[in-house]
C-alpha cells in the first residue's frame, strides 16, 4: 500500500546512443518481445539482483506481491480485489516501472507499433518501402501506461474506439483501419492498461473488453479489426461489487488469469510505516502520537459500529496524522499571536514590535481530538449508529490512547505525576497553553526522563517535545483512572486528583 502517484515522467529526449534507424536497431541484436515477455524478463532480472520490484509498496511483501509476481511470470492479466484505500491503484501503477526504460516505435504510430512488428497496413507499407533506412523513435516506459477510471457514462468509443466520420467522408472505406479513431486501450498497445473500479462499467461496455482479453483484437461498430494488441490488462474492484452484486459479467471474470485479494496492514508496525511514508506533515508528530493514530485506525476498522463492507481506507490514518500536525501548527500560530498582543499592550509608549519566539510546532495527544469530527466522513457507519458517529470515534480514540499508554509506559513509575495534583493541585494544558507554561507547572518530576525515553523523545528533548510527552502521560493516567480531568469553557484541559 502507498500513496497514489503518477508514473515517473519521461526524460525530455532518449539517450543519444540509441539506434535511430531500423538497420542500426537490427545490428544491435535487438529482439522483439511482447509486453508480457518483457515484464517476465525484468521481474526475473530484479529477483536475481535482489532489487526491489515494487518500491514504495508497504505491507504486501509476504502476501499480495508474491501473487502479483506469479501472475506476471505466468503472463496473466489480473484483477485486484480490495476495499477502498488498500493501495490497489498504487500497486497497478508500479507495474509500469517493470517495463524496459526505452522501447523502439514507428514514429507517429498511435498504436506504438514496433518497427519489427508493424500492425496497420500503412505501417507495414512504410516498413517495406523504407527497409533498414526506416527512422525509428523511442518511447519511455512512463508513456506506456494507460488508465481509465470506470464510470457509468464510459463508452465503447472511450475504451476501444469509434469510426471517424470525417475520414469516411474523405473517401476511405469502413474496412480501412485509418477510418478508426482509436480509444484508450489500443493507444496503450505495447504497454500496461488499467481499469479502475471495473464493476462500474455498464455490462454492454464490459462486453467490448472480451476480445481484448482473449483474442487480443478489437471490434468497432461490428467491424472486426485484425489488429493483434500487445498489452497487459489490469483491473481493480471492490469485493462487494465483484462478488455480490454481479456487476461484472461472467465471461469477463473468466478471462482474467489471476484474481488477487488486497488487504489493510496486518500489523501495527506496517500501519505506522505506511503513515510515516505517506503523510505530508506540517509539524513534528512524535512517535507515540503516530502510534495512537495507527491504533485508532485499526480500531475503527474492527469496530462493530462500522460497516465492514465499505472498509476504512489507509488514507484515514494518513489524513489523521496530517490533521494532528496542522492542529500543532495552528497552536503555534495562535500562541505567537497572543504573545504579540501581550507584548504590544505592555509598552506604554506604543506597540512593542519585538516578536516573541513561538512554540516550535510539535503535536500533542490533545491535538488528536480534532480528528473525530474532521474525519467522520471517511467512515461508513452501520445504520443503527446514526447520530452517534462522533461519539463512537471519540471512544475508539480514547481506547487507542490507553492501549498506547500501556504499551509504551508499562512498568514506569509515574507516581511523581499523581503527587503533583495531590491535595487539590491541578495541571492545565490545552490549545493555548505553551510548552514553557506546561513545563513550569510540572517542574522536576521523578520518572519524567524515563517516560520521555520510552516515548522515543530521547535524552534531551526540546521543550515542545517534553510538553508533548508530559501531556500524553497525564492523559494516560486519566484514562487508566489515576487522575481526574475536566475541560473548561475556554477549552483548557485541567488534570487533577480523582477525588
Amino acid at each position: 500500500m502507498g500513496r497514489v502517484t503518477a508514473p515517473h515522467q519521461a526524460p525530455a529526449t532518449p539517450p543519444a546512443e540509441l539506434p535511430t534507424t531500423l538497420g542500426a536497431l537490427r545490428a544491435t541484436g535487438h529482439q522483439y518481445r511482447t509486453v508480457k515477455q518483457e515484464l517476465r524478463d525484468n521481474v526475473l532480472a530484479r529477483m536475481r539482483t535482489g532489487e526491489d520490484r515494487f518500491p514504495g509498496i508497504v505491507g504486501y511483501q509476504d502476501t499480495v506481491l508474491p501473487e502479483v509476481e506469479r501472475a506476471l511470470l505466468a503472463g496473466h492479466d489480473m484483477v485486484l480485489l480490495g476495499e477502498r484505500g488498500q493501495g490497489k491503484t498504487r500497486l497497478i501503477r508500479s507495474l509500469g516501472a517493470l517495463l524496459d526504460e526505452w522501447t523502439p516505435v514507428i514514429p507517429g504510430s498511435v498504436l506504438n507499433e514496433h518497427p519489427m512488428r508493424p500492425l496497420t497496413p500503412a505501417s507495414r507499407a512504410l516498413v517495406e518501402s523504407a527497409g533498414d533506412d526506416l527512422p525509428i523513435g523511442w518511447l519511455h516506459r512512463s508513456m506506456r501506461y494507460g488508465e481509465k477510471l470506470a464510470t457509468p457514462d464510459t463508452s465503447v468509443g472511450d475504451l476501444i474506439g469509434d469510426v471517424d466520420p470525417v475520414r469516411l467522408a474523405q473517401g476511405r472505406t469502413l474496412g480501412d483501419p485509418e477510418t478508426i479513431h482509436f480509444g484508450l486501450v489500443p493507444r496503450t498497445n505495447r504497454g500496461v492498461f488499467a481499469v479502475n473500479e471495473l464493476p462500474d462499467l455498464a455490462e454492454r461496455i464490459q462486453v467490448a473488453l472480451l476480445n481484448v482479453l482473449e483474442e487480443r483484437d478489437i471490434q468497432v461498430r461490428g467491424y472486426q479489426l485484425r489488429l493483434p494488441l500487445d498489452l497487459l490488462l489490469v483491473a481493480s474492484a471492490n469485493p462487494e461489487d465483484y462478488t455480490n452484486r454481479g456487476r461484472i459479467i461472467t465471461p469477463l471474470k473468466d478471462r482474467f488469469g489471476a484474481e488477487i485479494r488486497t488487504h489493510y496492514p496486518l500489523e501495527l508496525e506496517l500501519e505506522l510505516a505506511l503513515v510515516g511514508q505517506e503523510a505530508d506533515l506540517v509539524a513534528t508528530v512524535p512517535e507515540h502520537v503516530l502510534e495512537v493514530l495507527a491504533r485508532f485506525a485499526r480500531a475503527v476498522r474492527e469496530s462493530p459500529s462500522v460497516d465492514p463492507r465499505s472498509g476504512v481506507s489507509a488514507r484515514f490514518a494518513i489524513a489523521a496524522a496530517e490533521t494532528v500536525a496542522a492542529a500543532a501548527l495552528r497552536r503555534s500560530g495562535l500562541l505567537a499571536g497572543a504573545g504579540s498582543a501581550r507584548a504590544g499592550h505592555a509598552t506604554p509608549g506604543g506597540v512593542d514590535r519585538a516578536h516573541p519566539v513561538p512554540d516550535v510546532p510539535v503535536a500533542r495527544i490533545g491535538d488528536t481530538v480534532s480528528v473525530t469530527s474532521t474525519l467522520r466522513g471517511k467512515v461508513e457507519f452501520e445504520s443503527g449508529e446514526e447520530g452517534r458517529e462522533t461519539e463512537v470515534l471519540a471512544h475508539l480514540l480514547r481506547t487507542a490512547t490507553a492501549e498506547t499508554f500501556r504499551a509504551r509506559l508499562a512498568g514506569v513509575d509515574l507516581s511523581g505525576f499523581t503527587a503533583l495534583v495531590a491535595e487539590g493541585g491541578v495541571i492545565e494544558t490545552g490549545e493555548l497553553v505553551s510548552a514553557v507554561e506546561l513545563l513550569r507547572q510540572v517542574g522536576t518530576v521523578p520518572g519524567l526522563a524515563k517516560a520521555l525515553d520510552r516515548l522515543g523523545l530521547g535524552d534531551a528533548p526540546s521543550p515542545e517535545e517534553a510538553a508533548a510527552g508530559i501531556e500524553f502521560v497525564l492523559e494516560g493516567l486519566h484514562l487508566t483512572r489515576r487522575l481526574g480531568k475536566d475541560v473548561t469553557d475556554s477549552g483548557r484541559t485541567v488534570y487533577g486528583d480523582r477525588d
